[in-house]
């Protein structure tokens, strides 16, 4: 029926969609975190609160005709008792989506032993699986740097054999499906989800219903502009909501370049990204462009793999200088090192 394709839908919306949706399905849904009945964000509004009675109400438990459950609660400040915890529960009760949200991304440094130990490598060590989800605000804003930076990198290096998923999605609709996929997988594995600050309420994340309702999870998603892909002589791969802000830079400069978001870091969609690149044969060079410093951020961790891909295009990085902190301390300074990033990643075809 197109009445029911019609529409948008916002970051939030998308994320309880696809929590009822599972719940409709005969799942259980559990989302722990410091901030989550309301978010950090003041975004999901999971609960709602009577300011007459104090009151809590939770629309997504009051649904009718469903078999799961949902609950969502706030958890004490406390990273490595409550991930802890999570790990432990998603192992035992396989038929629940099971997820963690940090109240800023970077809060999981508290929590390192129970990923280095157990949600990393328990599967390789015991054989012990586990769906856990965890949600980690993520993305340099002028935040400062204790909230810019979930630490991806940290993630990357521990990936091997398949066994977590780490995804910075920049939809609504990219959300929705990878949660729904969680809970559909063949073989379960921890799920790493870099989450959005400003997109969330971004005109740009929001998806149409339709690509809910018929779409799928993308683990590259191409340049959605009306490019002259033969005229294209730079392809530039990153990750988040900086492609958005590289669109933005590019349409403004008209500069001839393709901007490809790369949605799930690993494992690392090798087939769906050579396939994209193909279709710009006039492309000579390759760039990898992200917020984080160069010694930290994906990088590292995308940098050999992309020489298998680049084959005869050059390849370069264009990202902050290299730091020991994840971002600056002054707004300003961020506002400068961002136009800084956008304006090289352009620079030699503008």
């Amino acid at each position: 029926n197109q009445h029911y394709v019609e529409g948008e839908v916002d970051w939030a919306l998308g994320e309880a969609l696809a929590y009822a949706t599972l719940v409709y399905e005969g799942h259980n849904v559990r989302l722990v975190g410091e901030d989550s009945e309301r978010g950090t964000f003041s975004h999901r509004h999971a609960v709602l609160t009577d300011y007459a009675t104090g009151q809590g109400y939770t629309p997504l438990m009051h649904l009718d005709g469903v078999e799961g459950s949902f609950s969502v609660y706030n958890s004490l400040l406390s990273e490595y008792a409550a991930l802890g915890f999570e790990y432990g529960y998603s192992t035992i009760a396989t038929d629940t989506l099971v997820l963690w949200e940090a109240q800023f991304g970077d809060f999981d440094i508290g929590a390192q032993i129970t990923i280095d130990q157990f949600i990393a490598s328990g599967n390789e060590k015991w054989s012990q699986s586990s769906g856990l989800v965890m949600l980690l605000p993520h993305g340099h804003e002028g935040q400062g740097p204790e909230h810019s930076s979930a630490r991806p990198e940290r993630f990357l290096q521990l990936c091997a054999h398949d066994n977590i998923q780490v995804v910075n999605c920049t939809s609504a609709a990219q959300l929705f499906h990878v949660l729904r996929r969680q809970m559909h997988l063949t073989e379960q594995r921890p799920l790493v989800v870099m989450s959005p600050k400003s997109l969330l309420r971004a005109k740009t994340s929001r998806s149409n219903v339709a690509e809910l309702v018929a779409g799928v999870f993308h683990e590259v998603i191409d340049d959605p502009t009306s490019l002259d892909r033969e005229s294209v002589h730079r392809v530039i791969l990153c990750s988040g909501k900086v492609g958005y802000d590289a669109m933005a830079a590019r349409d403004e400069a008209g500069a001839s370049a393709a901007i490809v978001r790369v949605e799930q870091l690993y494992p690392w969609p090798a087939d769906q990204i050579g396939e994209i690149l193909a279709r710009y044969p006039s492309a000579t060079e390759l760039v990898w462009l992200q917020e984080e410093p160069e010694n930290q951020g994906a990088w590292s961790f995308v940098q050999p793999k992309l020489w298998d891909l680049a084959k005869d295009r050059k390849l370069f990085v264009i990202s902050r200088l290299e730091s020991p902190s994840p971002a600056t301390g002054s707004m300003y300074v961020h506002g400068l090192e961002q136009q800084d990033i956008l304006a090289r990643s352009l620079a030699p075809i503008i």
